[in-house]
């Protein structure tokens, strides 16, 4: 990853773990981050939101905004809607590609696919990563949704939640030299 500019800004994209949902005003992890880095981020979550909604809305937000860094958080509806999943790699494929087209760098942080005894990213996430060779955070969110204190529900961060995430991607940031 290349060290951000001193201006630099960060499009924060997804659904509802972008969104906030489940955290107090203030609270959702982009409005953390932009505390945390003193960048500019912009939440750019809807609720609900599965990966082709995301990736028709992704290129008019990335010519708008011009960001320098896309920090991807989406699928999760799709694993809680069934969606195939082959779609959903193909989805998330193709917003990377835009950013990167926009001169964007892009780091995922992949959603935990419900299981009964372990909280883990989906797989695809890692070779997703991979493949188109970005920066991946695979356990924050499994960790945060695996433990009951840091949830406002079964599928959402509570505030300590979300500062726990906007400080695990700071912390990444940090290590891959991004800031």
């Amino acid at each position: 990853m290349q060290k951000l500019p001193a201006d630099a800004v960060i499009l924060a994209f997804g659904d509802s773990l972008t969104y906030g949902t489940g955290a107090t005003e203030d609270n959702d992890y982009p409005a953390i981050l932009q505390e945390l880095t003193g960048l500019t981020v912009i939440n750019e979550g809807i609720p609900g939101e599965i990966s082709s909604r995301g990736l028709q809305r992704l290129p008019e937000l990335l010519e708008l905004e011009q960001p320098d860094l896309l920090i991807l958080i989406h699928g999760g509806n799709d694993i809680l809607r069934q969606v195939p999943e082959r779609q959903s790699i193909e989805n998330l494929r193709q917003m990377i590609q835009l950013a990167r087209e926009q001169g964007s760098q892009v780091m995922i942080v992949g959603v935990p696919k419900p299981k009964l005894l372990m909280m883990e990213s989906a797989p695809v996430y890692q070779q997703i990563a991979e493949e188109m060779q970005v920066v991946a955070d695979l356990e924050t969110l499994p960790t945060i949704l695996a433990d009951s204190d840091l949830k406002s529900d079964r599928v959402h961060p509570n505030d300590e939640g979300y500062r726990v995430m906007a400080e695990n991607i700071a912390e990444l940031l940090k290590q891959r030299g991004g800031i």
